[in-house]
């Protein structure tokens, strides 16, 4: 063949976004997001499907999961055998499925995160609970379609009128889209199923009066808001904040201590409590002093307060929020309509495509069985023929040579009319088969007139389909060990007055921040002297002593304020962290002052063009890391000045070596702003503010005392000029800093 018929120009990106469109969609359609109607994915279907051919019911005896993995693999899903056997594993593990579809014998793993065994070692079957989901297979419930060789055809969708999307929930990555839907309680499905068929146009809420919100297999609390669980299942996408359920036991002489006995779904225990024993050695739960796994076959951990007089919600809420105690549940209904076609639903949209599956298998069996019908009578009428003209048949038979084509003339029979007289058995001829004979054919032209309405009738349908759901029911539903309600829907506590630094253990260190802005926090209250090592060009700028529990706050010359937690600064090791990393802080801005917040204080401000305010310390906190803007500053100015607010006078000295002192009570108190003018200049700005108590007298910067009888000349009202500083004043100009 000629070179140029093998070879065509082609985009490189075109090929690539052809290619990689149909892995896309090979992935999302064979392998990650499940069916709406029967919320498998292919591999699932295809063991179960492979479980079935195998006979693995629940009444009969286990296989090897080698064999199902070996049958699987090598007739419906050519992928890796590990990948099959951990499919197989999961629909097995009680702690994973909440109504599990297999049943395992041996090793399959457990809640503490230990591997299951090998698949030579374990053995399985099918649960009642996948026996519902495979029911109407042989009664052309669902479409089959070749396998990937064409030797060998497997169901698209399982029929059974099960629920398992919901009642299971399911989990995958695709591309470009994921799915994560919790599990369920099958009864109150079967609930939501029976009134959406009632009132098809029920509101979601409506359907929330039935379907509280996901039953986890392992248990626990759910205290997400009711508006919240209300919004997640209205648009199909949202959280629940799921918590381990524990209670208080009593012990000797008035102790107690926390036992838990149900941790959040997916949460691996062993690694759990490896997580409590090392935060409780850190110090980090400041409440608890130990905790231990003492589960057998049930879960039951124990956590020791530090103090009997500890309040057991504290504890517990600080626990919660440092551990994976209580953890949020993502929720995603993405899921394949009944055309393949990916979609975000609601929950009352995929109820009513479970329905709708439901019903489409209804009436295939309906007409599967009708047909049945009709070629079961259709014999039964040719052998009543025969009952009604007995001799005449026999005397065919016996001359004939070609009794079947003279039987289908002389009687008008049809040719499997003809074919199954002549199978006949001698002793079938008998009077009582004939009884017997009429009396089923009478009950099937019956059962035929009450299929043909069922067909006709919507009305009818859906008794039919809520005699199904009620069955449901009552093989799974509440009354039932396995579907009894296992995770509750409560609201967290609240605890009044908590304070907010019950969740850091408390501990003196001091920070060190550099001129160049790096920060780090060694442990205890230590001076810094030549053994605080710096980066080459850069020195000890902030010196603080303070609790881990404190918040530093930092003014920088933007005017903004941020605020740090000294728990959350870097170590003393090295020469810590830059700030900026911590905050948005812009690299031409500098920092004006950093100090530990004290509650009550209120802090004078001031800018480099003179103007100035006092403001309360609290409005100064920021919650986020770009921080708050208080002092909004002219073009071309920048903060100067943040110093404590104290006393009856503010003294002001500005760049022009002139100083003013003027009554506090003249600056207002704002929450914000530009603030008011403290003093005139002529030419340069402001150099330093502070506020003391005129009777106590000045300090200077070098720590001089200047008492009232040397600064009565300089008293006058804010906006003045002011006069100039003594010739002993410090060169620097400033004051003495209060912060």
């Amino acid at each position: 063949m000629p070179l140029d018929d093998t070879v065509r120009d082609i985009e490189l990106k075109d090929a690539l976004g052809e290619r990689y469109l149909a892995y896309a969609l090979s992935t999302i359609m064979g392998r990650a997001l499940p069916d709406v109607r029967d919320g498998l994915k292919p591999v699932h279907r295809r063991l179960l499907w492979a479980m079935q051919r195998l006979r693995l019911d629940p009444a009969s005896a286990p296989k090897k999961c080698a064999r199902i993995v070996g049958d699987v693999i090598g007739q419906f899903h050519p992928h890796g055998d590990q990948s099959v056997y951990d499919a197989l594993v999961r629909l097995a593990q009680d702690f994973s499925l909440r109504y599990p579809l297999i049943e395992g014998q041996g090793n399959f793993g457990n809640i503490d995160g230990d591997n299951p065994a090998a698949y030579r070692y374990t053995e399985s079957r099918l649960t009642e609970v996948a026996i519902a989901l495979l029911d109407g297979l042989e009664d052309d419930g669902t479409d089959f379609r070749p396998t990937y060789d064409g030797q060998e055809r497997e169901p698209s969708i399982m029929p059974g009128l099960f629920p398992n999307l919901l009642a299971n929930g399911s989990a995958g990555i695709a591309v470009g889209m994921a799915t994560n839907i919790p599990p369920h309680n099958l009864d109150e499905i079967a609930q939501a199923l029976i009134h959406l068929l009632a009132k098809p146009e029920a509101r979601e809420e409506t359907l929330l009066n039935y379907i509280k919100g996901p039953d986890f297999p392992t248990g626990g609390v759910i205290v997400e808001p009711p508006d919240a669980i209300a919004e997640a299942y209205r648009t199909g996408k949202g959280g629940f904040r799921l918590r381990a359920r524990w209670h208080r036991e009593e012990g000797a002489r008035g102790s107690w201590h926390v036992v838990v006995t149900e941790i959040p779904y997916q949460v691996v225990k062993s690694k759990l409590i490896e997580k409590l024993a090392e935060l409780a050695a850190e110090k980090k739960l400041t409440l608890v002093a130990d905790a231990r796994d003492e589960s057998a076959e049930d879960v039951r951990i124990v956590i020791e307060p530090k103090s009997r007089t500890v309040d057991p919600e504290l504890m517990m809420e600080q626990v919660f929020r440092l551990t994976d105690l209580e953890i949020r549940f993502p929720m995603n209904l993405t899921v394949l309509d009944a055309r393949q076609t990916p979609h975000v639903m609601s929950l009352k949209q995929t109820l009513i495509a479970f329905v709708d599956h439901a019903r489409e298998v209804l009436l295939r069996r309906t007409r599967f069985r009708l047909q049945k019908i009709a070629d079961r009578l259709e014999l039964l009428e040719g052998y009543l023929a025969v009952y009604l003209n007995i001799d005449e048949v026999i005397r065919i038979i016996r001359e004939e040579d070609e009794p079947k084509t003279e039987l289908m003339a002389r009687f008008s029979l049809t040719d499997n009319q003809a074919e199954a007289i002549l199978n006949m058995r001698l002793r079938s001829l008998r009077k009582l088969e004939e009884i017997e004979i009429k009396k089923e054919h009478k009950a099937l032209s019956a059962e035929r007139r009450d299929l043909n309405a069922l067909v006709k009738s919507p009305e009818l349908q859906n008794d039919k389909l809520k005699d199904s759901f009620q069955g449901l029911r009552q093989k799974f539903g509440a009354k039932t060990k396995l579907g009894k309600r296992r995770t509750d829907i409560a609201t967290a506590p609240v605890i009044e007055d908590m304070p907010e630094d019950v969740f850091i253990e408390k501990e003196p260190v001091t920070v060190i921040c550099s001129e160049k802005g790096w920060i780090r926090a060694m442990k205890g209250h230590v001076v810094a002297d030549d053994d605080v090592k710096f980066k080459e060009g850069d020195r000890g700028r902030f010196t603080l002593r303070c609790q881990t529990t404190d918040k530093l706050v930092l003014f920088a010359t933007n005017g903004r304020f941020f605020t740090l937690s000294c728990n959350e600064l870097p170590g003393g090791r090295g020469h810590g962290e830059p700030v900026r990393l911590m905050i948005d802080l812009d690299n031409d801005q500098d920092i004006v002052a950093l100090f530990v917040h004290q509650p009550g204080r209120r802090l004078l401000l001031a800018s480099s063009g003179g103007y100035g305010f006092v403001v309360p310390e609290e409005e100064v906190l920021a919650q986020k890391k770009a921080g708050k803007q208080i002092l909004n500053l002219a073009e071309g100015d920048e903060a100067k000045v943040c110093s404590v607010a104290e006393g009856d006078t503010v003294s002001v000295v500005g760049d022009n070596r002139k100083l003013l002192l003027f009554p506090l009570a003249e600056l207002p108190e704002m929450a914000r702003g530009k603030g008011l003018t403290l003093m005139k200049f002529k030419d340069g700005g402001l150099l330093d503010v502070a506020s003391f108590m005129f009777s106590d007298g000045l300090i200077d910067f070098n720590g001089r005392q200047w008492t009232k009888s040397d600064l009565n000349e300089y008293r006058g009202d804010r906006a003045q000029a002011g006069r100039l500083v003594p010739k002993s004043w410090p060169k620097n100009g400033r004051f003495q800093p209060k912060l």
